[in-house]
């Protein structure tokens, strides 16, 4: 099963960090946030990982080169940044011959069970299922509505008035079929909770995650993190 992980973003909120260290490699209990993904990718049984890069690629490339576990990684690097979707959208051929695949927003610090949201998508077949938690601030989050089914019935990114409590996590996983919602016509960036999610009401689905998950994209997150992966069970 390949994944996606998106890890081209500038990192603008953790300024000065960012400056000269590429927001997906800042450590976290002495490891690159990356280096956690890879483990925890190997953990599940992912054979590849395509990583798009932009901000201090050499960087990127760096850790790849040094990378010794069981995982394949590619890298694509985008000179101007596409968005989520636009990223998606052009690396359709990395995805077609798979049933399943992930989709993964690097920003995160998480020991989420990928296999369990795997299965879930495997028992409930949808173009796209959503990995879902119940976030400290609603607002800031992409909420989604579901039914009893656990289909996704309204989803909004950033309301001022959410209709519910479960947020996206970053963390899906899609079927090929996922590819007819995306429209390449749009200009960059191009983002998936934006523009292709809205289009997918009614026909993806969502289950809450367990274990941790932290957006580390400020520095008082980033504090937060480093304070609390150590007492969880891929931390320790």
């Amino acid at each position: 099963m390949n994944a996606l992980l998106l890890a081209a973003g500038l990192g603008t909120r953790l300024r000065p960090i960012t400056d000269t260290l590429t927001k997906c490699l800042i450590p976290i209990q002495g490891k690159p946030l990356l280096g956690w993904w890879m483990d925890l990718l190997e953990q599940h049984g992912v054979r590849r990982v395509l990583v798009n890069i932009h901000h201090l690629p050499n960087q990127v490339r760096a850790f790849a080169e040094a990378y010794r576990g069981s995982v394949e990684i590619s890298l694509v690097h985008e000179e101007h940044l596409l968005g989520s979707a636009g990223t998606i959208c052009a690396n359709q051929d990395f995805f077609r011959d798979q049933e399943q695949f992930f989709i993964l927003y690097a920003d995160n610090l998480t020991d989420v069970n990928l296999t369990a949201l795997k299965n879930f998508n495997q028992q409930n077949p949808a173009p796209l299922t959503v990995g879902l938690f119940r976030p400290e601030n609603p607002r800031a989050c992409g909420i989604a509505e579901l039914d009893t089914e656990g289909t996704i019935i309204g989803f909004e990114e950033k309301p001022k008035n959410p209709r519910g409590e479960l947020a996206s996590a970053g963390v899906f996983v899609g079927r090929p079929e996922l590819l007819d919602y995306l429209q390449p016509a749009l200009p960059a960036p191009f983002d998936f909770g934006g523009h292709v999610m809205p289009r997918l009401i009614g026909r993806m689905n969502g289950v809450e995650i367990s274990g941790y998950l932290r957006d580390i994209g400020t520095h008082e997150s980033l504090q937060q993190a480093e304070k609390e992966w150590g007492r969880v069970g891929s931390g320790g």
